[in-house]
C-alpha cells in the first residue's frame, strides 16, 4: 500500500514517577528530513531515536516533539554563575569606556549570555526512562504510520481513477483517427473535382496525398507509448516503497507523449481529448507530490 508524506502520530505514557508524550507529524519533501525537538536528558539517545523512526518513514520533511515531566524531580535546580555575569559585566564596562558606547545592557540580555545560567538534573535511571521513552515512540510511529498509509489509499484511489480516465480517452483517440483520415479524404476529393470542375483525378493520387497528410498527424507512436507510461504507473502504484519520485518521472514522460499529440493534431475532437491527458496528468503530478 502507498503512504502519504502527510501524516500525524501521537502517543503518551504515565506511570507514578514520569509522563511521556511524543507527537510526529510530517509534510511532502524531497528527501527525508528528521528534526527532533526533545529534553536535553535525551539527547544520548538521539541516534537512536532517528533509527527508528527511519523504519516508517523514508521521505518527507518530518518534526518529532519528545515532551518529559518526571512527578520525582524535586532536586533539580537552577543556579546563578555570579563569577561569569562578573566578568561579562567587566568586558561590557570596558567597551563602554574604551569606544564610548552607551550602555543598554539588560537582565534578559545577561541571562541568554552562555554559561551563566546552570541547570542541576538530578540522576536518572537510565535503562528504566530509556524503555519508556523507546516504547511511548514505537507507539507515535505506528500512529503515524498508519495516518500515512490511510492517507495513502485515498491517493490511490484517486490516481487510479484518473489513470482509468487516461485510457478511455487515449481509446478515444485511436477510434478518433482512422474517421479523421476519411474525412480529409473527402474534403479532398471534393475540393478537387471542384477545382476540376468534375473532370476527375487518378484514385492514386489521392491516395498519396493522404498517405502524406497520415504520416503527418500519426500518433500512433505516442499513444502506444502513453499506454505504456499508464500501465507501468498501475503496477508502480501496487508496491509501498519509496515510489513517490519514480512516479512523478513516470508523469512526466506522460505530460510528454500528450504535448506531441496535441501538436499533431489538426482535429478539434483530437485536441480536446489531448488537452484532457495534460489536464488528468497535471492533477497525477499534483497529487504523487504527496506520495513518499
Amino acid at each position: 500500500m502507498i503512504k502519504s508524506m502527510t501524516g500525524f502520530g501521537r502517543a503518551e505514557e504515565i506511570t507514578g514517577d514520569y509522563k511521556l508524550s511524543i507527537e510526529i507529524k510530517s509534510v511532502n519533501h524531497r528527501y527525508l528530513d528528521l528534526n527532533i525537538k526533545m529534553p536535553r536528558r535525551f539527547f544520548p539517545f538521539e541516534a537512536e531515536i532517528r533509527n527508528v523512526v527511519k523504519k516508517y518513514v523514508s521521505r518527507g520533511k518530518v518534526d518529532l516533539f519528545i515532551n518529559y515531566l518526571d512527578f520525582k524531580d524535586k532536586a533539580s535546580g537552577v543556579y546563578l554563575n555570579k563569577n561569569i555575569v562578573k566578568k561579562y559585566l567587566d568586558i561590557g564596562l570596558e567597551l563602554c569606556k574604551d569606544y564610548k558606547i552607551t550602555d543598554d545592557l539588560k537582565v534578559s540580555h545577561i541571562l541568554n549570555l552562555p554559561d551563566v545560567i546552570s541547570i542541576d538534573e538530578p540522576k536518572l535511571d537510565e535503562e528504566e526512562i530509556k524503555a519508556l521513552l523507546f516504547k511511548v515512540l514505537e507507539e507515535a510511529c505506528k500512529s503515524f504510520y498508519y495516518t500515512r498509509e490511510a492517507e495513502g489509499e485515498k491517493l490511490l484511489e484517486d490516481v487510479s481513477s484518473k489513470l482509468e480516465l487516461l485510457t478511455s480517452t487515449t481509446d478515444d483517440i485511436r477510434e478518433r483517427y482512422p474517421i479523421v483520415l476519411e474525412e480529409y479524404k473527402n474534403k479532398l476529393l471534393l475540393k478537387v473535382n471542384e477545382l476540376l470542375n468534375g473532370a476527375g483525378i487518378e484514385e492514386n493520387r489521392i491516395a498519396t496525398e493522404v498517405t502524406l497528410f497520415a504520416d503527418k498527424i500519426c500518433v500512433d507512436e505516442e499513444v502506444v507509448r502513453l499506454i505504456s507510461h499508464i500501465n507501468a504507473m498501475s503496477d508502480e502504484m501496487k508496491l509501498d516503497i519509496g515510489i513517490g519520485r519514480k512516479l512523478d518521472f513516470i508523469a512526466q514522460e506522460m505530460n510528454r507523449e500528450a504535448n506531441t499529440i496535441l501538436s499533431k493534431s489538426t482535429d478539434l475532437n483530437i485536441s480536446n481529448y489531448a488537452i484532457i491527458l495534460k489536464t488528468e496528468i497535471e492533477k497525477i503530478r499534483e497529487q504523487i507530490q504527496n506520495i513518499e
